[in-house]
């Protein structure tokens, strides 16, 4: 059964949507679950149970400005959702002393933001997984490209199943408001323009290079991380630190929505073989 979605408050006054899935057994393992730009939670609902079914203790929330989280927060700035990782993370007690160890799994913009908080906090996390997400390079055309991508939305939509046909999954007929004239996604175009902004002038290579926890990233075969950016991964971390690459065939951008058994393996594969080296 999902559990019902609860709240937290970060130090800046925002609140934070989330849910904590726990088996019914020891967990083996915690798994932060952090979604992508324009997203919400609820993308990860075809991966969770399976994560579940591995033994671990599996929690998500809306990103601040998304989802049921603050729509309009003054800040969206990375340092901002840095903080909201660590809030749950330390809220939730997702990395006490002699508790399970944690493992930061991000796509796209929520995998920038984790390995960004793996920098910042290497304490808190043992391992990452980065599906389409990486430090990538300063992009000054990010911005209207977004913008572009927002404004080309036809809202209202007249029904959910409007918008999953338009999006091209039903985890977004999941994410909209009802109002008196149709349908709208729960974002704000100013918030997510906002989001990105920092995307389109500032590096990040240097933040990943001293990164040191194990780390699997995925790239859908058909999505918008370039081979050449994921190949350079891990020659920019520390001699011997541990990066892996891996591909999901006829897989997008949103991996975790278009093969998310596939997806489940090539986690399952990576969280085994941390097990198998500490053992």
């Amino acid at each position: 059964m999902t559990p019902t979605v609860a709240h937290l408050t970060t130090p800046d006054g925002v609140r934070l949507a989330h849910r904590d899935h726990v088996p019914p057994h020891a967990h083996s393992r915690t798994l932060l679950l952090l979604h992508g730009l324009a997203g919400h939670q609820g993308e990860w609902d075809d991966l969770v149970p399976r994560l579940l079914a591995d033994g671990h203790r599996v929690v998500t929330y809306d990103a601040r400005g998304h989802g049921a989280s603050t729509r309009r927060p003054e800040d969206m700035s990375r340092a901002a959702c840095v903080q909201d990782a660590v809030t749950v993370i330390r809220e939730l007690g997702l990395a006490l002393p002699g508790q399970a160890p944690l493992t930061l799994v991000g796509q796209s913009l929520g995998g920038h933001t984790a390995f960004l908080t793996a920098a910042a906090h290497p304490e808190l996390l043992d391992s990452l997984i980065l599906i389409e997400a990486g430090p990538g390079t300063p992009d000054p055309t990010l911005p209207a490209h977004i913008a572009a991508w927002l404004d080309s939305w036809p809202t209202p939509f007249d029904s959910p199943s409007q918008a999953a046909e338009f999006f091209g999954h039903p985890s977004w007929s999941r994410n909209l408001d009802h109002r008196p004239d149709g349908w709208y996604p729960r974002v704000d175009r100013a918030t997510m323009l906002a989001a990105i902004a920092e995307l389109a002038h500032r590096s990040y290579d240097a933040k990943w290079a001293t990164t040191t926890c194990p780390t699997l990233v995925v790239r859908g075969a058909h999505g918008t991380m370039a081979a050449a950016d994921a190949a350079a991964m891990p020659t920019t971390r520390a001699p011997g630190t541990r990066t892996e690459l891996t591909v999901i065939e006829d897989a997008g951008h949103d991996v975790h929505l278009d093969q998310p058994s596939d997806l489940h393996a090539e986690i399952s594969g990576f969280l085994n073989s941390l097990t198998d080296a500490t053992s």
